[in-house]
């Protein structure tokens, strides 16, 4: 196990998050490039130029401004689910963006508005999990299936929290950590907690504490890598940023300490490649450039 800086994971060098950022979003979508939320097409750090190169083209911008709506991507197409307007209201918007048409489709409503949702592809089905409405945090769980076009309501997330994170392994979902504050709460509290949601069953299972995560976090980066489910980061009851990192091991049933962050962070986007989770970005005593990879074998 290791955590290394980008630069020696990609040909020609490594790259820094641009401008120093937060809530960065990169979606590898084709053989040409990225699209980011803004409507603009950027070359693929990742992925190879076209043939005889070529200019970043600009997007076709969403139907309404919004920000924080959780993407997911199949066959060339972006969907986007909810976000929060100009009015700082939740939305309950789905659309889809056709990259081959270059436009945008609405489709059908989510049942729960909300914005800083966690959205993964699944098959031909997107899942939303939690997210906010205003400061509340929303435990919904709502699946879209882009086949029939049609949502469907699963159990709720058993703990409602904000800043947690997703994770899927085989045929279960993670939901980990976070900070439970709102309407029944004196004060905000962050949370070890682990909830496992059985994808065959259904259903949620019943967790006990020894399997709850080493630390308190919330805001943090999380992934499966070679197995495992890997956390790091985030904020806590420390009154700075978090450096640990942690792995649980659903054959051992149990969460391993892995080497801490190079830089210390909140706030990260995270991707997995090549059996590393790359965190990008973040807050650490202001906006971070960083971007670092914790990698993990398979032993």
């Amino acid at each position: 196990m290791c955590v290394e800086r980008l630069s020696s994971l990609l040909p020609g060098g490594g790259f820094a998050s641009p401008r120093g950022c937060s809530f960065i979003l990169f979606v590898c979508l084709s053989d040409s490039g990225v699209r980011t939320g803004g409507g603009e097409r950027v070359p693929s750090p990742l992925l190879p130029e076209p043939p005889g190169g070529g200019s970043p083209l600009p997007g076709t911008a969403l139907s309404a401004p919004r920000r924080r709506a959780p993407p997911a991507s199949l066959d060339y197409r972006v969907y986007a689910a909810g976000g929060m307007g100009l009015d700082l209201r939740p939305h309950n918007h789905l659309q889809h963006y056709d990259m081959l048409k270059d436009m945008w489709v609405s489709l059908a409503p989510m049942p729960t508005p909300r914005y800083a949702a966690t959205s993964f592809l699944r098959g031909s089905k997107i899942y939303v999990l939690g997210g906010r409405q205003s400061k509340y945090a929303v435990n919904a769980f709502e699946v879209f299936d882009i086949e029939t076009r049609s949502w469907t309501k699963f159990p709720n997330i058993p703990c409602k929290r904000a800043f947690s994170s997703f994770v899927t392994l085989d045929n279960r979902l993670y939901s980990l950590g976070g900070l439970r504050q709102g309407r029944l709460y004196r004060q905000p509290k962050f949370l070890r907690t682990m909830d496992v949601f059985d994808m065959e069953q259904g259903g949620w299972l019943k967790m006990e504490r020894s399997f709850f995560l080493k630390k308190r976090r919330a805001d943090f980066v999380a992934g499966s890598v070679s197995g495992r489910v890997i956390v790091a980061g985030g904020l806590g009851n420390q009154p700075t940023v978090l450096e640990t990192a942690e792995a649980f091991h659903p054959g051992k049933n149990k969460w391993e300490t892995l080497p801490p962050m190079l830089t210390p962070r909140c706030a990260c986007s995270s991707i997995v490649l090549k059996n590393c989770l790359l965190a990008v970005g973040g807050v650490h005593q202001g906006l971070s450039d960083a971007v670092e990879a914790l990698c993990v074998s398979d032993s």
